[in-house]
């Protein structure tokens, strides 16, 4: 693998992200992302942080919605991000997901022409175009990018979408520059994932090979294969519970997401999630994720790769530095 990435949440300090980013860099990894799901940890913070200690790696959001954030502050933040490390970020958004965004009081609805209109709009903002667009999500009126300080030309922040569904796949090939594929799927979920992002390809003229691909990977990694398991066990649990459309796309029973729902609460208790556990088998766990020994991760991690995933993005479970040391693209 000529190409890999780094993933982070929240399970580590700003302080060790920091240091995770800057190793990651030497170790030759191509980029940082950082996610922004549960409300614990917004995004661009820490990437601002990533960006001022590197000077090479990139660094995207792994993913932003696109409910949040008023386009035209979307738009300045991530040219500020640019001037911060110019030609270097990445903007991942994506369509959120709910009980979260209901539960703060976002109606999300008809997210796939949300996501275009916003695709759209954040594009001409970002090439510092003077914007009039009246839309059913986004409405402006002359509006364009002061730019006080740094460049006045247009700005190269590519946009990916974090896709997952079949539909918001195939708009994903038609209209963005790359796709972030979701993790905790097996690896067979990259033939269907492919398909409709070729069939989206199709209908802007492009083909499949002018979108890029990296995907989130769980990656959990020990000499103890059954400490690998518990780690990653740790993290699957939560996902089956919390994240419905992830649960749905992972293949597993729903007579296994059932009896974790009954159990987990929000925010999930540590109790909660040790009984949580018990129902999920290692096999699953095994099958929608990079976990074992550096070896056993790598070739599972290729496996992702040979079904169309163009660059890993690791999410380290266990010590973040025996990961990279394992993937280290300069080793």
């Amino acid at each position: 693998m000529d190409r890999v990435a780094l993933y982070l949440q929240d399970a580590h300090s700003l302080d060790d992200g920091i240091k995770f980013a800057k190793y990651a860099e030497q170790k030759g990894f191509e980029a940082v992302w950082q996610a922004e799901s549960r409300l614990v940890r917004d995004a661009i913070v820490p990437m601002a942080a990533f960006a001022a200690h590197t000077t090479k790696l990139k660094v995207g959001s792994g993913v932003i919605n696109n409910w949040t954030r008023n386009i035209g502050l979307l738009a300045s933040t991530l040219l500020t991000l640019d001037d911060l490390a110019p030609d270097r970020i990445i903007c991942g958004i994506g369509a959120w997901w709910d009980p979260l965004a209901a539960n703060v009081g976002i109606t999300r609805r008809k997210p796939l022409s949300a996501m275009r209109e916003t695709v759209e709009v954040l594009r001409k903002l970002l090439s510092l175009q003077n914007v009039t667009h009246s839309g059913e999500f986004h409405q402006l009126d002359g509006v364009e990018l002061d730019v006080i300080h740094g460049r006045t030309e247009a700005r190269n922040v590519p946009i990916y979408i974090g896709a997952t569904g079949p539909k918001m796949m195939e708009l994903t090939g038609e209209i963005a520059d790359g796709v972030v594929l979701n993790y905790c799927v097996p690896p067979e979920y990259n033939d269907k994932a492919m398909q409709q992002l070729e069939d989206g390809a199709k209908r802007s003229g492009r083909d499949i090979s002018e979108i890029d691909r990296p995907q989130l990977i769980v990656c959990s990694v020990h000499e103890d294969r059954a400490k690998a398991i518990e780690g990653a066990k740790t993290l699957l649990t939560q996902y089956l519970a919390q994240q419905p459309h992830i649960a749905q796309a992972s293949g597993v029973s729903s007579d296994i997401v059932d009896k974790v729902q009954k159990i987990l609460g929000w925010p999930a208790s540590k109790d909660q999630i040790i009984e949580a556990m018990k129902y999920v088998p290692d096999e699953f766990v095994l099958s929608i994720s990079a976990t074992g020994t550096p070896d056993e991760a790598r070739a599972r991690v290729a496996e992702y790769v040979k079904r169309g995933c163009t660059c890993p993005i690791l999410y380290p479970l266990g010590d973040p530095y025996l990961m990279m040391d394992a993937f280290a693209p300069s080793n």
